[in-house]
């Protein structure tokens, strides 16, 4: 995926907000039509048929003809999605498996071009029924381009996602031989098993005064005014940019570690299970370990290094050095262990031992065992020492 962002005028955010808004329209129509068909006659409208469905109704809403056709034919595809999803998850059993809804103007935020409509022209991306729209290709397009998604933020910026295929060269990594373990905590965001300690920013945190103040100005506004237009921007502002910071602490942390270790071994950790937990559901979500570990795998096999997950089963009780159990709350920050007189912080404790995990996985069936690890430092620190600090970006 490839996105970039659009610089459209004021002539061409009108045409594109019209055209949002008319492909809000024919999905509320489509789901509706989908819904009638079944009540009446127990009957499931196809793809095909809610293509012929749309024929029939640009005859009675003209402005539906001012989008491109095939923009407009993605409409049905994402309303058969999400049927699909709907008993997908009816079928695996949960709960709330959230059955298609209505659509309003302001959830609907994107339009997608599956194969034409679209051209790029130096800096200029031309659009069907739209016209040339000014783009910032900061990297060169790979690939075959496969579809393109206008996209529109709740700030009111505009991006241009390309998705293509390109085929990734299987490449040696240049230190196939350093090997870490990482744990992921709260505490700090990561502990490595060589003793390093990664800051966590909390970002949330840190703007979390600002943003009760505007969502208590959001919130007394006059619904529908124009005051309240402006609070809610400011709100969706100051959350895009917790977002933007924390995406570019976890790519730039990501990256630091496929370039630095040829294998990287982390926890197998069912982060939707503990986002459950009342007290720190909002910090694991700050933190966003399920993003960092999916920007170490795909990153991973671009540079040519293994990213191998783990059993989190007991890597927090267990001794690194003797394997025995020593129980322990969440309050003890530090692991003791009464057999062997081991004594450090319970992470790095934790990331050793998910690295000897990895290590017997993989002297058992991965050939992923190097001798030695690396440091960003260089001398780590001894066992009864406070793990340095670093933090990235």
């Amino acid at each position: 995926m490839f996105r970039y962002r659009l610089y459209p005028d004021s002539k061409q955010i009108s045409i594109l907000e019209k055209n949002l808004s008319a492909t809000c329209f024919l999905y509320n129509k489509l789901l509706e039509a989908k819904i009638k068909a079944y009540k009446n006659g127990g009957k499931s409208l196809r793809k095909f048929d809610m293509n012929n469905h749309i024929v029939k109704l640009k005859r009675k809403h003209p402005e539906l003809k001012a989008v491109h056709s095939q923009a407009l034919q993605n409409v049905s595809d994402r309303v058969d999605k999400a049927y699909q999803n709907f008993f997908r998850r009816v079928k695996e059993g949960k709960s709330k498996a959230g059955f298609p809804r209505f659509k309003s103007f302001r959830r609907y935020k994107s339009i997608t071009y599956p194969q034409s409509g679209f051209e790029i022209r130096s800096n200029k991306l031309r659009l069907s029924k739209i016209g040339d729209v000014k783009i910032i290709l900061h990297r060169p397009v790979q690939g075959k381009i496969k579809t393109l998604a206008i996209k529109r933020t709740s700030t009111g910026k505009w991006f241009a996602s390309f998705s293509c295929g390109v085929s990734i060269k299987e490449s040696k990594h240049r230190f196939p031989d350093n090997r870490i373990g990482i744990d992921v905590g709260l505490e700090s965001f990561a502990t490595l098993s060589d003793g390093i300690k990664i800051d966590n920013p909390r970002y949330l945190i840190a703007s979390e005064r600002r943003l009760k103040l505007l969502q208590r100005k959001l919130s007394k506004k006059t619904k529908d005014s124009e005051n309240r237009r402006k609070a809610r921007l400011e709100v969706a502002r100051l959350h895009e940019l917790v977002t933007s910071q924390r995406q570019d602490f976890l790519h730039k942390l990501s990256r630091f570690f496929v370039q630095k270790y040829g294998i990287i071994a982390v926890e197998d950790l069912n982060i939707k299970g503990m986002v459950r937990h009342p007290c720190l559901a909002k910090h694991i979500n700050d933190a966003s370990w399920g993003t960092f570990f999916r920007n170490l795998a795909y990153k991973a096999e671009e540079a040519g290094c293994e990213v191998m997950k783990v059993s989190p089963n007991k890597t927090s009780v267990t001794c690194s050095q003797c394997g025995t159990d020593v129980p322990k709350t969440l309050a003890i920050r530090w692991h003791r262990c009464p057999n062997c007189g081991l004594h450090i912080h319970r992470d790095l404790n934790s990331a050793r031992l998910i690295l000897s995990k990895a290590d017997t996985a993989g002297t058992a069936g991965f050939q992923a065992c190097g001798e030695g690890s690396s440091s960003l430092f260089e001398s780590s620190p001894s066992a009864k020492q406070e793990a340095p600090s670093v933090r990235v970006g």
